[in-house]
């Protein structure tokens, strides 16, 4: 092992325990979102099996596992549904929930959450933007 190795601070993947932790946490989330009538129809017609694995792929991605997600970027498979801002936060609330119903630390917590801001304008639609 290297200085390196020793010394680099283990990945927001790594710390909440890999592929399996992603994977409760992305079946936790859509049995929570799948529940909240305001965005159960934004699913009626998606394959969920899918669905879930392209959510634990890009949530891999985003708590520094391994990329390996190739479907479509966000603003691709986002915009065409007119998502207004109150059900990205509503997403981004049952997300928040998940993670905290899991255990996940704080620090990673709040990287999941300035992603979810940074990534925003990808997913809400152009007309339904604060400011826009």
């Amino acid at each position: 092992m290297t200085v390196t190795e020793e010394t680099a601070p283990a990945s927001h993947y790594d710390r909440i325990g890999g592929a399996s932790s992603v994977k409760a946490a992305v079946e936790l989330f859509y049995d929570k979102v799948l529940a909240d009538p305001e965005l159960a129809g934004y699913f009626a017609d998606v394959d969920m099996a899918g669905q879930r694995r392209h959510l634990a792929l890009m949530l891999t991605v985003v708590l520094g596992g391994p990329n390996e997600y190739t479907g479509r970027g966000l603003a691709e498979a986002h915009q065409p549904l007119n998502i207004p801002a109150a059900h990205y936060a509503k997403v981004g609330e049952h997300l928040t929930a998940t993670l905290t119903q899991l255990g996940v630390p704080s620090d990673t917590l709040a990287h999941v959450q300035t992603v979810l801001g940074q990534v925003q304008d990808q997913v809400v639609a152009a007309e339904n933007r604060s400011g826009a």
